[in-house]
């Protein structure tokens, strides 16, 4: 059932077993000092049979991480603690990329010691931000200086290396979803006058800068990233985005990526609806390698665009959450594990809705 999802597929220098990738999830069970724990390693270990586990987005450095109980990968203490997580996975036969993050001006001050957030330029996202004490506005981001951009290009650098010693299969840029890659790419946040804003190839520098980063830590066939190419997201938002997301998958062409994941949302997404052309035709006529979709796919839509080659994978993030056997359901026509107290028990400290959902074999 479904054949086309299990298929191998070659993700650059990744050998995925089945086509069906798990996405990042932010799932907020870190211990202090954003060190991933034990939960942690059963939580991934029980989900590796995706044909690839993309983690939780993880913030290289403290700047960049405003998430209560996230993870991060700038200490040691985090590289330690995300060790057995990599091993588990490895044990169980899976495959684990890092998913690296710099949310840009979604830090709350808080996070910061009361310092603004850095951004492309100074602006303030909507909404409210998540923070220790609870939700607050946000607070105006500063823009980012010369010297910043080289600093936290060093960051990303350094995080690549830091989850090479972790054990992990490879790292993926988190350019997606509003954050501050994202922030560099669109119009509507960034307003800069130098080589980093303007054009959409101007825009497209700071991520381009990254990746060629990460490139040189990982080898080009480890690295991939994903966008959010259709429509406002976070306060996110570009007037052309078929110009700036050619340009973008330009820059992934020339970096020779491992693969693009690309965001999709539905009418129920996280980050709302976008009702808006989707953009995947455009990035897929320019980048050769291979195209992940994700965001609201039941099995029968993910065999449909897989078999007709609109892209190469999908990649599940919610369904995974309460079926960590996904994999085997979607084969063996199974039943999908509803998520119980969603959305609240995706981010609530403890293991109830997060280690606690068990195989379809286990209850039946």
């Amino acid at each position: 059932m479904h054949d086309s999802l299990f298929q191998p597929l070659r993700l650059g220098a990744i050998e995925a077993p089945n086509r069906i990738l798990m996405a990042p999830l932010t799932r907020g069970r870190s211990d202090p000092g954003s060190v991933p724990n034990a939960m942690m390693t059963e939580y991934y270990r029980q989900r590796a049979g995706a044909g690839l586990i993309i983690s939780e987005a993880t913030g290289i450095s403290v700047e960049g991480l405003g998430w209560p109980a996230a993870p991060g990968i700038w200490s040691q203490a985090q590289v330690e603690g995300w060790k057995p997580v990599t091993d588990a996975v490895h044990n169980a036969g899976g495959r684990i990329v890092l998913q690296l993050w710099h949310m840009g001006r979604l830090v709350h001050p808080d996070f910061l010691g009361g310092a603004a957030p850095v951004s492309a330029s100074a602006t303030t996202a909507p909404d409210h931000a998540h923070t220790p004490t609870g939700r607050k506005p946000f607070e105006p981001a500063r823009a980012a200086t010369l010297d910043d951009i080289s600093r936290i290009v060093d960051d990303y650098g350094k995080a690549a290396q830091n989850a090479q010693a972790a054990g992990f299969d490879g790292v993926q840029l988190h350019g997606a979803n509003g954050y501050l890659v994202d922030q560099f790419l669109r119009a509507g946040t960034n307003l800069r006058d130098d080589d980093y804003g303007g054009s959409a190839e101007n825009r497209t520098r700071f991520l381009r800068e990254v990746l060629e980063r990460l490139v040189a830590v990982w080898g080009k066939g480890r690295v991939s990233v994903r966008l959010s190419p259709n429509g406002e997201t976070q306060g996110c938002d570009d007037p052309d985005p078929a110009t700036l997301f050619a340009a973008a998958a330009r820059v992934c062409q020339q970096a020779g990526l491992g693969f693009v994941e690309l965001r999709q949302p539905g009418s129920d997404g996280t980050f709302g609806r976008t009702d808006v052309p989707q953009q995947d035709a455009v990035i897929r006529s320019i980048y050769t390698g291979p195209l992940v979709l994700n965001s609201d796919y039941t099995a029968d839509q993910a065999d449909t665009d897989v078999s007709s080659g609109r892209c190469d994978a999908i990649s599940f993030g919610r369904p995974f959450i309460s079926n960590p056997d996904l994999p085997w359901r979607i084969r063996n026509g199974a039943q999908w594990a509803p998520n119980v107290d969603a959305p609240k028990s995706w981010y609530l400290p403890g293991p109830e809705g997060y280690i606690d959902y068990p195989a379809l074999e286990a209850v039946g």
